[in-house]
């Protein structure tokens, strides 16, 4: 998280842009001596290591910073936005993993079908598709000539007076298009690995033993096959899971979700350094988090793993 933490800042440096001429812009001017007051109250006129040095000492400290343009500290403004950028994230995992497994259980069953063939042309297309696309064709589809989703936002303003579980099924019904389209691409990924993971596991010895045993075909592809198959999947589904954040960034900004995607998006065209920065930090902290859940996930997917050191 060091390493994180010195790259971000040293990257944004490099990039164009200053942030003093942004923010004198919207005081309505740019004077020189405004710049160069913008830029000793913020300590931008400071050389490049000697702001590193400030900043990193102030992680150190769990402080962030202030946010150059909502004159908030950034803590503040993540505590605010993170909630709703883990729920989508969390829900488009969920929903990929889920049916993209199943499907690609099914279509394992028989490789030679029809299924099979559609789960294969399916992935394809859905892993070859733009996630902004598919969430504007979502939209177009589901917001406006089937109105039945809303477009936009986390909750209807209506609402937020309402019960709890009013309040929460209003919620779940703004999340199904952002969810789904993040959900997508990877969702056909899984279906294509689950269908290849499990071809293999089904011709394996012990699936024979178990078949000539006389256990059932469903107990044996879902308590013997699956279980063997799903180690590659959950691989997969933790290093994928710094994609979906970044993909949460698009979806965010498609779909107007008030979460840290649509946060650095702000701040980016801003060039609020601080928030653009805390931002990286959290979704590298949440990428490292969902590595360390997918290891101890092997124990609990694979018995054979809690004997090892």
């Amino acid at each position: 998280m060091l390493g994180v933490i010195v790259l971000n800042f040293l990257l944004i440096r490099l990039a164009p842009g200053d942030p003093a001429v942004v923010i004198a812009g919207e005081m309505g001017g740019a004077t020189e001596e405004m710049l160069a007051s913008i830029r000793e109250e913020y300590g931008l006129n400071k050389p490049v290591l000697t702001q590193l040095w400030i900043y990193v000492s102030g992680m150190a400290r769990f402080d962030m910073g202030e946010s150059f343009f909502f004159n908030l500290p950034v803590s503040q403004l993540i505590a605010q936005r993170i909630g709703p950028t883990i729920l989508l994230v969390l829900s488009a995992q969920l929903l990929s993993i889920v049916i993209g497994v199943f499907l690609g259980v099914i279509a394992a069953r028989n490789p030679r079908g029809p299924l099979s063939a559609f789960v294969s042309i399916f992935a394809t297309i859905g892993y070859a598709v733009p996630v902004f696309w598919t969430g504007i064709i979502l939209i177009i589809l589901f917001a406006s000539a089937f109105p039945i989703f809303p477009v936009e936002g986390m909750q209807s303003i209506r609402l937020r007076d309402a019960p709890l579980f009013t309040r929460v099924l209003d919620i779940a019904h703004h999340l199904v298009l952002p969810a789904f389209t993040l959900a997508i691409i990877y969702l056909a990924q899984y279906a294509r690995l689950t269908r290849a993971s499990m071809l293999d596991a089904m011709s394996a010895d012990y699936i024979r033993t178990a078949r000539a045993k006389g256990i059932g075909e469903r107990k044996i592809l879902f308590s013997h096959a699956l279980r063997n198959a799903l180690l590659p999947i959950l691989t997969v589904a933790g290093l994928q899971f710094g994609n979906l954040i970044s993909g949460a960034l698009l979806v965010e900004t498609v779909f107007n979700w008030p979460g840290m995607g649509r946060l650095a998006f702000d701040s980016i065209l801003r060039r609020d350094y601080p928030t653009i920065l805390g931002v990286l930090f959290f979704a590298s902290l949440m990428v490292v988090i969902a590595n360390i859940l997918t290891d101890f996930s092997y124990r609990l997917a694979d018995p054979r793993l809690k004997d090892e050191t």
